[in-house]
């Protein structure tokens, strides 16, 4: 799971980094609001957790543009502006919840795992065309034929799957599955979709890996035109 942290304030920034790199998250901290928007634009983290009083752009304009832009992660707000009326405004300006300074460490935590269980709790496998990946398992399925991933096999083609015929791009891919401050490369990840296809053909999938030069990737059904839309399945 990779966090966003945006707040101006250096001190409680990097104390929050570090906090939640303590519990297995891997965290992005960044002090303004200008910054956070670039780092969330890229769509790569599981969860936002921004200031309201931030530099350049403040935390209720960049939550609004990121719903604007369509933008599904789930934002925790944090602000020693605690009043009703600031927190209706987070609220509508696309927070999913509204912490206020100062808290607890303990709070927090709570509030971050249930963002993280509401964003993911429900899903049991996302499917395309006749394959699907069994998200409890690491593994491909087509029928009675399945196929079990490493651990960055099944996270990149977990974001094909969620992704379906949008394309991803390579740094997007890079940025997630390998992270910010990796030493891998963009060739990483053409090393890994090769291996995704190789596995997809041996389970008989019709689900392509197609490739657009300068865009990146997306999935497409081989053997079918019809509208294929990203299916997820619940518990």
């Amino acid at each position: 799971m990779k966090i966003l942290v945006v707040e101006d304030e250096r001190r409680l920034a990097d104390s929050l980094g570090a906090l939640l790199r303590q519990k297995g998250f891997a965290v992005d901290v960044v002090y303004d609001g200008e910054a956070g928007q670039q780092y969330a634009a890229l769509g790569v983290y599981d969860l936002l957790i921004l200031d309201v009083m931030l530099p350049k752009l403040d935390g209720f304009t960049l939550a609004r543009q990121l719903r604007a832009s369509h933008l599904g992660t789930p934002i925790l707000m944090l602000t020693a502006r605690s009043g009703l009326e600031d927190r209706i405004t987070g609220l509508n300006a696309g927070a999913d919840y509204y912490l206020p300074k100062p808290f607890d460490a303990r709070e927090l935590m709570a509030c971050v795992n249930a963002l993280l269980r509401r964003q993911g709790a429900q899903v049991d496998a996302l499917t395309f065309g006749n394959t699907a990946l069994d998200l409890s398992s690491a593994t491909l399925v087509r029928g009675d034929a399945a196929v079990r991933l490493s651990a960055k096999e099944f996270e990149v083609m977990r974001l094909l799957m969620a992704a379906g015929r949008r394309n991803l791009s390579k740094e997007a891919i890079l940025t997630k599955v390998w992270g910010f401050d990796s030493e891998a490369v963009e060739n990483h990840v053409e090393v890994y979709i090769g291996f995704l296809r190789k596995k997809l053909l041996s389970i008989g999938s019709d689900v392509r890996i197609a490739s657009i030069r300068r865009l990146g990737y997306h999935l497409e059904v081989t053997e079918d035109d019809s509208e294929t839309a990203t299916e997820i399945r619940s518990l």
